[in-house]
């Protein structure tokens, strides 16, 4: 067994991981980087966030071109799906971004290993890959990310019934998709089939779509998507899922069962925690199975630290970013911060549906007395000339101080506009400071600055 020695090992290269290493690089550290996957940039490079958004942008030029350019005097016909370029199209975006974090770690001196990273012991790693490698390090960064979360009764067949990760290349447009959870994951994925011509279920428990998402908004988001064919049913148990030769079967308590061609499990994700050698350093998981940590994301374990979907918080690329740079600047400054009130949420559906900071549910709850400003797309020239007036801004503003307390938008590039609203946050706006800041026009960033104004009720365009 090799043995190599640096100032700090990473075990994990997605987001979290990779962009912690290159930051510790820049501070000065020397830096290895520890992934089992041939390609770099974890789940979300290679079958989450990037494949996911290269369908989805895919799918909806498809649909365009097939249902919307009439309108805008447009005449087509004839148009075809050809999946498998588009499939190949979306290979291809995830393997030049891949390729793009290995010109980084080039760039920047780090040290990557090909294998399953394993604490050893206090400061050693070990790599078990092709030649075993074992690390002496001073400090050791987790960055293991997420897996699916299974759901009891429905068994992974690799194929008819999968996760994200069999979504994204299914080879054939299913007749009939079911996909069990109404969240971020599955109502995307829903999308990219339903507009590439599935008939597509949405199974979802609980009695509204989105978890933990602004309930005004996740209300009118399942009113757009039923207009577009996607079918949902709520208080929905799922208790089995079974495949066979003609295809599947999904059983729902005190419902008839579903036939259908594929089932997407798409309740949540959970920590990829499982054989890391915690046991090792006496590191013990939560009830959830992440790993505890504390403000400065230090485990139980000297010189042991963990981010990203592995801890609390979203599962979120971006918030896995931020923890990773402030842990690696926490260690070499004695600073580093991450404001999780400011973690912006994006759903990439069509519309897109974008939210930072509290709901009205959480404000209520905790008592908070807040004002409201709402604003709709439909008022808006720039949404008009897109053809795209769907939705709204929502800001919720602390009733005493004006202090923006969260931002929830539903309509055409909301992930976009919530930038905006994040940064105020972050700032420390009041809704009247983003009220006074002009916005250009025609834009659809307007309409951010009317829900501003409408907080004291002083809108314009309506």
């Amino acid at each position: 067994m090799t043995q190599h020695n640096h100032d700090l090992v990473v075990i994990g290269a997605g987001p979290g991981g990779y962009v912690a290493a290159i930051r510790a690089a820049q501070l000065g550290l020397t830096v290895a980087c520890v992934e089992e996957e041939k390609l770099l940039g974890g789940v979300c490079l290679r079958v989450g966030c990037i494949p996911s958004k290269a369908m989805l942008e895919s799918s909806e030029h498809y649909a365009v071109a097939k249902n919307d350019l009439r309108a805008h005097g447009i005449n087509v016909s004839g148009v075809e799906l050809d999946l498998a370029t588009m499939l190949k199209r979306k290979d291809g975006v995830v393997r030049t971004l891949t390729k793009g974090v290995e010109g980084l770690f080039k760039k920047n001196a780090i040290t990557r290993y090909e294998g399953r990273g394993r604490i050893a012991a206090a400061g050693k790693v070990t790599v078990a890959g092709k030649e075993p490698v074992e690390i002496t390090a001073k400090h050791i960064l987790l960055a293991p990310g997420s897996i699916p979360a299974p759901l009891k009764g429905v068994a992974f067949d690799g194929d008819l019934i999968g996760s994200s990760t069999e979504a994204l290349s299914y080879p054939t447009v299913p007749t009939h998709l079911v996909v069990i959870g109404a969240g971020y994951i599955g109502l995307e994925l829903g999308s990219v089939w339903q507009r590439l011509g599935s008939k597509v279920t949405v199974l979802e428990y609980l009695d509204r779509i989105l978890p933990g998402m602004d309930l005004e908004l996740a209300r009118e988001a399942e009113k757009v998507f039923k207009k577009q064919g996607i079918e949902f049913r709520l208080g929905a148990k799922v208790t089995g899922a079974s495949a066979g030769k003609n295809g599947c079967v999904v059983t729902v308590e005190g419902a008839e069962s579903i036939s259908c061609d594929r089932v997407l499990v798409a309740v949540g994700r959970i920590p990829n925690t499982k054989d890391l050698g915690l046991e090792t350093v006496k590191i013990e998981l939560d009830a959830r199975g992440a790993i505890p940590i504390d403000d400065h994301f230090a485990t139980a374990a000297p010189g042991v630290y963990a981010i990203g979907d592995a801890v609390r918080g979203p599962m979120l690329a971006h918030k896995a970013e931020e923890e990773g740079i402030a842990c690696v600047e926490h260690i070499v400054t004695g600073y580093g911060h991450v404001n999780y009130n400011c973690i912006p949420g994006v759903v990439y559906t069509h519309p897109e549906i974008a939210t930072v900071g509290k709901t009205e549910e959480q404000l209520k709850e905790a008592g908070t007395a807040f004002r409201k400003g709402v604003f709709p797309f439909i008022a808006n020239g720039r949404a008009k000339a897109l053809g795209q007036t769907e939705g709204r801004v929502k800001i919720l503003a602390d009733a005493e101080t004006d202090r923006v307390l969260g931002v929830h938008i539903i309509g055409p590039r909301a992930g976009d506009l919530i930038a905006e609203a994040t940064a105020a946050m972050e700032f420390g706006a009041s809704s009247e400071d983003i009220a006074r800041c002009c916005h250009a026009h025609p834009t659809l960033a307007e309409v951010v600055k009317e829900a501003a104004m409408a907080v004291a009720g002083r809108e314009i365009h309506i």
